[in-house]
């Protein structure tokens, strides 16, 4: 069975696309006091960020552009934004990283250093298969650190299951109950490559983060690639 399933509405707003992921089992996702590392990952990624930021008006670079301009193209909440926007806008700021988990460590850096969003999800806790496509709408979704349900727009791509959205606006908002934890074994991640010339970077971002996940977490991952033109 597929870990993702591409609806037919996205490729209708989004012919071009391609979604790369990696679905990784058996981890052990627990820093062990190797805390050091991961900040060190970070850090080394966020200076790599710079080379996304060459412009002196934040919105003008082209990674921010081209999302902002992605964004317009399905219905979204006010203020909705691509993840590596918000990636993008801690380093532009001057802000630092914590490190949060493993998994979400070595994504956050791979995104930072290839200037693509990416996010992931623990494969346990999704209901049946995830789909990507447009919200019929009240899809229930209970975002991180929220007790509230703040329910998915009707047009509104999202990643969803049997139970509700997963993660809205493309991967502008993560769900509560699929986040990645120190408790995750077995996760996808997902990183999302719109405009034909954001595939390379994608692909070499999907790579690279498949060998750090087995450099830092002993396991090996299955990349899988997706287009419209799959059967």
């Amino acid at each position: 069975m597929k870990p993702l399933i591409v609806d037919s509405d996205f490729w209708e707003i989004f012919p071009e696309a391609q979604i790369f992921t990696l679905v990784v089992r058996d981890i052990n996702n627990h820093t062990n006091g190797q805390n050091e590392k991961y900040q060190n990952l970070l850090n080394s990624s966020a200076e790599k960020a710079h080379n996304f930021l060459v412009e002196e008006d934040f919105k003008d670079n082209n990674v921010i552009a081209e999302w902002r301009s992605i964004f317009t193209k399905f219905k979204k909440k006010k203020g909705a934004r691509s993840s590596i926007e918000a990636l993008l806008k801690r380093v532009s700021q001057g802000k630092d990283f914590a490190p949060i988990s493993p998994l979400v460590d070595i994504y956050n850096s791979v995104s930072l250093a290839y200037g693509v969003p990416c996010g992931g999800e623990d494969l346990e806790n999704i209901k049946g298969t995830m789909h990507l496509g447009l919200a019929s709408g009240g899809e229930m979704f209970y975002p991180l650190g929220s007790n509230e349900n703040d329910p998915a727009l009707t047009q509104e791509i999202i990643y969803y299951d049997e139970e509700g959205a997963i993660c809205r606006s493309l991967n502008w908002r993560d769900a509560q109950r699929t986040m990645l934890t120190d408790k995750t074994k077995n996760a996808i991640l997902v990183i999302e490559s719109i405009m034909p010339d954001q595939r390379n970077r994608s692909l070499e971002a999907i790579q690279e983060l498949k060998r750090k996940i087995e450099d830092n977490l002993g396991v090996a991952g299955t990349i899988s690639i997706l287009s419209k033109n799959d059967d």
